[in-house]
């Protein structure tokens, strides 16, 4: 059987949730970089663009207005029969799920300016205009995406998986946003396979417990 994948995405917005699409593409193309079986989606927005392409595409959708409490998470998860848990720009806090089999992508490098791009507040538009400050004020040359397992502290599990993108001077928020979505689009589904086949993987309690094939982990100083 095919790892069970379930996965979050808020998408409030006619366009959003493009990364949940691109996964189920991935899972579903003879040649697709996902093996695995994405077996719902969940929002917390009963309308919008995740519930639009759930319905294109035939995953089940769940809609989650709360409470974000552990034990919801934990319904949501146990009842979908999913054996992973993928956040692809989920806007909620998530706790009590097992660290060990749930993951993050995030529009952005935690690991930059001593994690000044990741934590509560720092998603979507916020990030890119974040990054377009630093940058602006010379403190960077690029922007990235980052992949890490998901403890009960926002964007603080460990780091799995870094990608760079580099920045042009002039560059917008808008623009910084639609190069790090391509990134997105491009190793997410390739990375997901990697955590759901075990080739990366954690024991969710230490640092040290972190497998991660060599030059996949870059951290940039």
């Amino acid at each position: 059987m095919k790892p069970q994948l379930i996965i979050f995405a808020s998408g409030p917005a006619a366009g959003g949730g493009s990364g949940f699409e691109n996964l189920v593409r991935a899972s579903r193309e003879a040649q697709g970089d996902l093996d695995a079986e994405i077996v719902a989606v969940v929002s917390n927005h009963a309308h919008g663009g995740v519930r639009a392409r759930a319905e294109r595409l035939g995953v089940p959708f769940v809609y989650f207005p709360g409470p974000f409490t552990a034990a919801e998470y934990r319904r949501i998860v146990a009842e979908s029969g999913a054996g992973w848990v993928a956040l692809s720009g989920w806007l909620k806090h998530v706790e009590g799920l097992d660290p060990r089999r749930t993951f993050n992508i995030h529009p952005a490098l935690i690991s930059q300016l001593d994690g000044r791009f990741g934590g509560r507040g720092m998603y979507g538009h916020r990030v890119h205009e974040a990054v377009k400050a630093a940058f602006d004020a010379g403190e960077i040359d690029h922007s990235g995406i980052t992949m890490h397992f998901v403890t009960d502290e926002y964007d603080c599990g460990p780091i799995f998986f870094e990608c760079p993108v580099p920045l042009t001077p002039g560059i917008s928020a808008e623009e910084i946003g639609k190069a790090v979505n391509a990134a997105e689009h491009l190793w997410q589904p390739k990375i997901t396979n990697m955590v759901v086949h075990e080739e990366i993987g954690w024991d969710g309690s230490d640092r040290a417990g972190l497998r991660v094939p060599k030059g996949y982990l870059h951290l940039p100083q």
